[in-house]
């Protein structure tokens, strides 16, 4: 899993599917790199315990789904792109769009509404918002994250069986122009939060792949929780998982283990894009590099991406069956 199944057990944080937040993708246009296309899938449409789906509604009403942006390397957001859903009697999704700048980035705030009462996509077909030099997806795509699971869980013994071949997530496609990251290499990173009666309680978060499942060990809890800034005080968990699982030395892991925190993935679009150099594309092997280092040698699981991408917005296939 790249980031499926974050929550305790490999199942879902606050039990939850529709808060599960899966990958996070940073890219060029194609054929347009005076843009970039950013991709938040969450929603794993199966359980890794179980053939029954999860739930048919993409998104959950109310929680909000974010698109954090850090410009000045300080790893706190300087603008967000913050998303809530609304479902109608007649089980269809409507979602609202809010822009974050400066300090209100870095919180939960109202912020203004960039886009309001657009589509969500439940059929083959890609509803497609576009407000200005901004564009917007939302709804069930088919999976691009591709990865040998049962192989992982018969002791790293891959035979190449792409167990998301089949399987869908829902996206939140967002196409922007590429000032908004700023003249630095950005940070990036997405979080799932829910709405409660006890208040606002941040679900999931990540930016680089894998490793929130994998590495935080005893303190998965807090990690889901936490916010890059604070990242460091992960450091001791993530080592000595990388102790145990790649026989590192303890200051080799503590090294590692700093190059992996804080949890964002950096992004400049004046640069090459290729995980996990910068960005990541839909079709970067992002299983291998990070098996690799979780075990201290060379992994392969034997899979490549999927064949059913697409060549234009919002890139991700339609949904299977």
């Amino acid at each position: 899993m790249s980031h499926h199944a974050s929550g305790p057990n490999f199942g879902f944080p606050r039990g939850d599917a529709r808060l599960d937040m899966t990958d996070l993708y940073a890219f060029l246009k194609p054929g347009d790199p005076s843009k970039s296309i950013l991709i938040l899938n969450v929603h794993p449409s199966f359980r890794l315990d179980s053939p029954k789906p999860t739930t048919r509604e993409p998104f959950k009403p109310g929680a909000l789904y974010e698109i954090k942006i850090d410009t000045n390397g300080d790893a706190i957001s300087d603008l967000s792109c913050s998303v809530q859903f609304a479902s109608s009697d007649d089980g269809k999704q409507t979602a609202t769009v809010r822009r974050l700048q400066g300090k209100q980035a870095s919180g939960i705030d109202d912020g203004e509404v960039f886009v309001g009462q657009a589509p969500v996509s439940v059929e083959k077909e890609a509803l497609v918002t576009q407000v200005g030099d901004f564009r917007f997806f939302f709804g069930w795509r088919s999976d691009p994250f591709f990865f040998d699971v049962n192989g992982n869980f018969n002791h790293m013994q891959f035979t190449g069986d792409d167990f998301f071949k089949d399987k869908n997530v829902c996206s939140i496609v967002l196409e922007l122009p590429n000032s908004e990251f700023g003249t630095n290499k950005a940070g990036i990173w997405a979080r799932t939060v829910d709405k409660t009666a006890e208040g606002w309680i941040q679900a999931d978060r990540g930016g680089r792949p894998l490793q929130a499942v994998f590495l935080p060990g005893e303190k998965k809890d807090d990690y889901l929780l936490g916010e890059p800034a604070d990242d460091d005080r992960f450091i001791g968990a993530f080592a000595h998982e990388l102790e145990h699982s790649g026989g590192y030395a303890p200051q080799d892991a503590k090294s590692v283990a700093r190059k992996l925190l804080p949890d964002i993935l950096r992004y400049d679009p004046r640069e090459v894009v290729r995980y996990p150099h910068n960005g990541r594309t839909l079709t970067d092997d992002v299983v291998d590099h990070f098996f690799s280092i979780y075990k201290n040698t060379t992994i392969t699981d034997k899979v490549g991406p999927h064949d059913d991408l697409l060549p234009e917005f919002p890139y991700v296939g339609p949904p299977h069956n």
